[in-house]
């Protein structure tokens, strides 16, 4: 295969060659009649013509050696493919007593392959007439055990028949006992739906008698509204003969009737949690009851007077909490107070008490447990050497800090000022408000003169990059009635919020707007404020009244509704 490559090689080489040569003959040519067309040309003088003809001279010169180059290199491969093949001859004269002794071994090979598919067939002969041996008994295995399996079905269809007439025998039994029970639970059922009945007829001669009650209640209701009217009425006539303020006094007067009510269920809620701390107390001594049974007398004795001292510590503190709460004149902060602390902040802990001077028992080892794990992790939670020398830090970082910080002290300086700066991020400019305020507007409707209303305002950060945010002001028209609370928040990132809270304290009856103004990084924004009181909008609940089509004599009726959807009051006709 070797030589057969190398014979193909060298007869292309050859082919190429012969071909380069007859090139470099043909370019020999013309670059010959190109000189000639030159001295022409130098004769005739044509300037022109002889820096054309002299350009495809060098052009041909150029090619001409390149065909030379080419032609050497070709001869000294042709020679070497030469050689080559010489050499292969003579190799595969060396190999040719090999190859005749590989033929005998094949021969021989062959021979040996062909005594053993001898052996081989025999062979396999014995093991089919074993096989042919094997499915004979396996054949007679299966027919006896086919014989036994026939048997048993027989068996096992009898004793089916069998335990069938007795399956039918207890299905009868327990039929009739179901039969029996379910006429038991239908009896029951009626006995109940009578009763449901008889419940029923009760509830709606209850509800009967409810309906008349809450006649009465609303009969009196309105009574004790018109005898408040007549009050009051009478209140103004006085109040005008006297000459003093009506709206003012009627004012005093309703807040004096509020005051009165919020004592009295501050007077009932007391009562309430004076009887949860009474139960509380008193599971505390059932509680101390029990440990003093598994102590010893004197500890026993000790405790019990622990206890006393302690329970009449705890009623004292209650005691006191609730004359400060009775002889307080800001009554709402009082209210606000109580409503926050309970019973059981109030007392002390009178099985920890005991547990600090015995120790705990076995019962109150799980207790202890829990009471020893933390609820949040700290510093507890973390092994820390006092003595332990801190580590110097890198110089760089220590440099990088600095940098940072003075940057921040630049931006904070610039913000103060009011140097307001373009923020770009990635190519983009945020353009719009830096923050967006949540809700947008603060709205403050159907207000009431006296009453103090808050609201709580949340602003985020909608631009691409940290900013500050202060507060300027308010409005001028809003600074009599309007507050506003706001920690600045320092360096806030994209998308972070801050909160602040704004308290409306109404004077006067009247609407107001205005907004409140804060200075960002990126410049100043406000949110929006209006204030709206209370008015009357009425409604009905149909544009035309259609009657349809009537008989002469007949009578229809229609029902409107008039709607008010306001907060204020009004009359109609």
């Amino acid at each position: 295969k070797n030589l057969q490559n190398i014979n193909d090689v060298f007869v292309s080489c050859s082919d190429t060659l012969s071909a380069c040569r007859l090139r470099s003959k043909v370019l020999a040519k013309q670059l010959d009649h190109v000189d000639m067309e030159i001295e022409r040309e130098e004769e005739a003088g044509n300037v022109a013509a002889v820096s054309r003809l002299q350009a495809v001279s060098s052009r041909l010169c150029t090619e001409l050696e390149r065909e030379k180059e080419l032609e050497l290199r070709l001869a000294l491969t042709l020679k070497q493919n030469l050689l080559e093949l010489w050499q292969i001859e003579t190799e595969q004269g060396k190999y040719d007593i090999l190859r005749e002794q590989l033929q005998k071994d094949e021969e021989e090979l062959q021979m040996q392959y062909q005594e053993e598919k001898e052996v081989r067939i025999w062979k396999e002969k014995i093991t089919a007439l074993q096989a042919e041996g094997t499915r004979r008994t396996r054949e007679k295995r299966e027919e006896k055990a086919q014989r036994d399996h026939e048997e048993r079905n027989k068996k096992l269809l009898e004793d089916a028949k069998r335990n069938h007439e007795k399956a039918v025998c207890f299905l009868k039994q327990s039929m009739a006992r179901i039969q029996e029970k379910n006429a038991k639970e239908e009896v029951k059922a009626r006995e109940h739906m009578e009763r449901r009945i008889q419940a029923v007829l009760s509830l709606k001669t209850s509800i009967t008698s409810n309906r008349e009650r809450l006649q009465t209640l609303q009969i009196l209701n309105r009574e004790k509204a018109l005898e408040a009217k007549k009050e009051e009425m009478k209140m103004r006539e006085a109040i005008l003969a006297k000459g003093g303020n009506v709206i003012r006094e009627i004012f005093l007067h309703k807040r004096q009737q509020e005051h009165e009510k919020k004592k009295e269920v501050l007077r009932e809620l007391q009562r309430s949690r004076k009887m949860e701390i009474v139960s509380r107390i008193l599971q505390e001594r059932a509680s101390v009851h029990k440990q003093r049974k598994s102590q010893s007398p004197t500890k026993a004795i000790k405790a019990h007077a622990l206890l006393l001292l302690l329970l009449l510590l705890n009623v004292q503190v209650i005691e006191f909490s609730l004359k400060i709460a009775q002889t307080t004149t800001k009554y709402e902060a009082v209210e606000s107070k109580w409503s926050v602390i309970s019973p059981s902040d109030l007392l002390l802990p009178v099985s920890f008490l005991f547990d600090v001077l015995w120790g705990s028992d076995g019962e109150d080892t799980d207790r202890d447990k829990t009471l020893l794990v933390p609820e949040f992790p700290g510093l507890w939670n973390r092994e820390y050497d006092l003595h332990k020398v801190p580590k110097a830090e890198d110089p760089t970082l220590l440099a990088i800090k600095a940098m940072r910080k003075q940057m921040a002290e630049k931006k904070m300086e610039e913000f103060q000022t009011g140097i307001l700066h373009k923020q770009t991020v990635s190519g983009q400019e945020h353009k719009g408000c830096a923050f967006h305020s949540k809700p947008s507007c603060i709205h403050f409707k159907d207000f009431d003169v006296g009453q103090i209303y808050k609201k709580k305002i949340v602003l985020t950060n909608a631009s691409y990059s940290v900013n500050y945010c202060r507060l300027v002001g308010i409005s001028e028209c809003l600074k009599d009635f309007i507050s506003v609370h706001f920690d600045p928040p320092g360096k806030m990132s994209s998308g972070m919020s801050c909160e602040f809270l704004v308290t409306f304290k109404p004077m006067i009856n009247k609407e107001l707007e205005g907004a409140v103004m804060f200075m960002a990084q990126t410049g100043s924004f406000s949110v929006p404020l209006k204030c709206t009181v209370k008015t009357c909008i009425l409604a009905l609940d149909k544009e035309l009244i259609d009657f349809g089509s009537l008989v002469v004599g007949e009578r229809i009726s229609r029902t409107i509704n008039l709607t008010n959807s306001g907060a204020l009051g009004t009359t109609f006709k």
